[in-house]
């Protein structure tokens, strides 16, 4: 249970030999790549890679006819799907010279629709129209304008109802306005031209057409027919294909996808100006390292070096959890807040614990806990998900609480005869005769985390040595005495019983609210800060004083919020004497399918408000404590058993002359 190890790994060659490097150390095992020109001067003449991805063009083509075919493409295959049945070069140069033609046919026909369906845009508003086009165009003595008048502007041509220079056609109206045209004699067209821009009058110039727009629209149709006929054809032409060909153009996809992967790693490469060298930086697990000096010396004229992430203090390491198979689940969670920073401690066993208990507390059933496992368990094997893993903790815990309040899907009876033979009268803990218990018991849980986050966060500032941060901060020392007297001030009060004398409660509440509120100068002269006296002590006081008040209505508020704790194990068992209410009779086929149908609704609605409810309480009354999150993410580009798909692929894409050579790498572009 501890953050990996990392070593920073300098490596350098000619760049003959930087694809080999990319496909051995990069893609086929745990490499977290860095730009190189990151840790190089600019003075030593090295510039990064720029260069043209040459396999996007052909994964663009395979994934566009795919998408015709109804086919979903994966990104990668296993080891024995891949086809090598003839040679990759011949067969890719194949495929995508299939494709280049039936796209390029595709796509021809594609604009011709296109033209064809704007050609008919022009005329279909026109359609009532019984005049031929080229009559109305050829016209010697009068002008002729098409197009469209705003509803509100139409109104306004009642006032040229009686003039004999224009007149306005409608010949159809839809959500921009009314469509028509007007007509004027020649002499008087520039004149009627200005009053119907005036009215916001928008033209279309139509084509020299012969026949009227119905007769051109339906011409028109006959070829777009036509055309999606042979768009049709082309498309099950393309399916046919894809059926003929499936399993190989799958396995020649994820190849692609792999080589084009390897390529653009090529832009974390810093190259020489002046020579054929180049640099390539980035991190190694310790746990990947003997493997990864195996791959490197394979690699003829390669030279490497390793570095300790403490002795580059510019550029900050990745990080990767490694915990224990049970805590795995609860990555996801601190991956989702953040990871912690290099060095710092990793609170995935932390989550795991204090959110399965958590949960188990507010969902306790037996059976409920029992399902919830048993689903998670079987749904993250069959789909892999992990989010299920986290449901068998979270179950277990249920069942044990469960336990506890004698909750047997819903059945608060069903298990006082198991009390009975241990020795005790009824079961540990009934919820409903034992609310103000659960609700204080929830409390305490509150206090109890509050407390433990607070102690994390003096260790997590000892560790990183802000010692001043530890003993003065509000989550610090100082804040955990004071938060610490302030509860037995309370309990103090609620149950008249003395836990501290009053005297040291004030006199400790006193000091530590004295040390809060001068912390900032107290930790600046412990951690020998510049600068750390107030420019302007007015404001100093004013607001630090709220800011005092802030910690203590922030430790109320963090250690109430845990009420939700009990308010859940209430609700659930609230919830589940409905149903049994419902029910009636528990032994009746109506009474099972109601308990059934119940059980099934408190399952996945309150499930799931559980799941988030602690979730919450971990990220805001915990987490925000002591847990920063400010962590670089370990993202490794590949895994080691693409090694043997990509040795796959180096050989097929080689020449015959180049597979006595073992420095040549893929080359798909040129093979193609």
């Amino acid at each position: 249970m501890a953050i990996e190890k990392m070593k920073l790994i300098r490596v350098g060659g000619k760049m003959e030999n930087l694809d080999d490097f990319i496909m051995s150390c990069c893609i086929s095992g745990e490499f977290h790549p860095e730009n190189a020109m990151n840790y190089l001067s600019d003075s030593l003449g090295y510039a990064n890679l720029n260069e043209e991805n040459p396999y996007t063009e052909y994964i663009q083509k395979i994934e566009e006819f795919a998408s015709v075919a109804g086919i979903v493409l994966k990104d990668s295959v296993d080891e024995n799907e891949i086809v090598i049945d003839r040679s990759e070069s011949e067969y890719v140069k194949e495929l995508t010279d299939h494709l280049t033609e039936v796209s390029e046919s595709r796509e021809e026909l594609q604009k011709k629709v296109k033209e064809i369906n704007d050609y008919v845009d022009k005329f279909r508003n026109f359609e009532n129209l019984d005049i031929p086009i080229e009559e109305i165009l050829n016209s010697e003595f009068l002008k002729f304008r098409f197009g469209c008048i705003p509803k509100d502007c139409y109104i306004k041509l009642k006032a040229y109802e009686n003039s004999s220079d224009v007149l306005f056609v409608e010949c159809g109206q839809d959500d921009h306005g009314y469509w028509g045209l007007y007509i004027a004699p020649e002499t008087e067209i520039d004149k009627v031209d200005r009053i119907f821009a005036s009215m916001y009058f928008e033209r279309i110039r139509l084509p020299n057409e012969s026949g009227t727009p119905k007769e051109i629209i339906a011409k028109q149709n006959e070829k777009l027919n036509e055309y999606n006929s042979m768009l049709k054809a082309i498309d099950a032409e393309i399916s046919q294909y894809w059926s003929d060909n499936s399993e190989h153009c799958q396995s020649v996809y994820a190849q692609l996808k792999i080589a084009s992967l390897a390529f653009d790693l090529r832009r974390y490469a810093a190259k020489d100006r002046d020579s054929d060298y180049y640099v390539y930086a980035g991190w190694v697990p310790q746990s990947s390292l003997k493997w990864f000096r195996k791959r490197i010396s394979e690699i003829p004229d390669t030279e490497y070096t390793e570095q300790e992430p403490e002795e580059d203090t510019r550029n900050k390491p990745p990080v990767k959890l490694k915990n224990r198979k049970p805590f795995r689940p609860f990555e996801m969670f601190v991956e989702m807040y953040g990871l912690p920073s290099y060095g710092g401690i990793d609170i995935t066993p932390f989550v795991a614990i204090t959110y399965s208990l958590l949960f188990g507390i507010m969902f306790a059933d037996v059976g409920q806990g029992l399902l919830l496992a048993i689903g998670g368990y079987l749904v993250y094997r069959l789909k892999g998900n992990g989010l299920a893993k986290l449901l068998v903790p979270c179950g277990i815990c249920s069942m044990c609480c469960g336990f506890l309040t004698g909750s047997v899907f819903g059945y608060e009876e069903l298990l006082d005869p198991l009390y009975k033979s241990i020795g005790l009268s009824g079961k540990p803990l009934p919820v409903m005769e034992s609310i103000n218990t659960i609700l204080l018991f929830a409390i305490g849980i509150g206090i109890a985390l509050v407390i433990v986050s607070m102690c994390l966060n003096v260790y997590c500032c000892f560790r990183s040595k802000k010692y001043g941060e530890a003993i003065f901060g509000h989550n610090g020392i100082a804040g955990i005495l004071l938060y610490s007297v302030l509860v037995c001030a309370v309990i103090t009060f609620m149950t008249k019983k003395t836990v501290l004398p009053t005297v040291v409660i004030i006199a400790v509440a006193a000091v530590c609210l004295i040390v809060l509120y001068f912390k900032e100068i107290l930790i600046g002269l412990v951690e020998h800060k510049k600068d750390c006296m107030p420019e302007k002590w007015s404001d100093y006081i004013m607001q630090n004083f709220f800011e005092v008040i802030e910690y203590i209505l922030t430790y109320f508020s963090n250690t109430v919020s845990f009420l939700r704790v009990g308010a859940f194990v209430l609700v659930h068992a609230g919830m589940m004497m409905v149903f049994s209410s419902l029910a009636g009779d528990p032994t009746s086929p109506a009474g099972i399918v109601a308990m059934v149908f119940g059980n099934i609704i408190v399952m996945a609605l309150e499930g799931l408000l559980t799941g988030i409810q602690v979730l919450r309480l971990e990220f805001y009354e915990m987490f925000s404590r002591f847990y920063e999150g400010d962590g670089k993410p370990f993202k490794s580009v590949g895994r080691r058993k693409n090694r043997s798909m990509l040795l796959k692929i180096k050989n097929a894409f080689k020449t015959d002359e180049e597979k006595s050579d073992s420095g040549v790498v893929i080359d798909i572009k040129n093979n193609l």
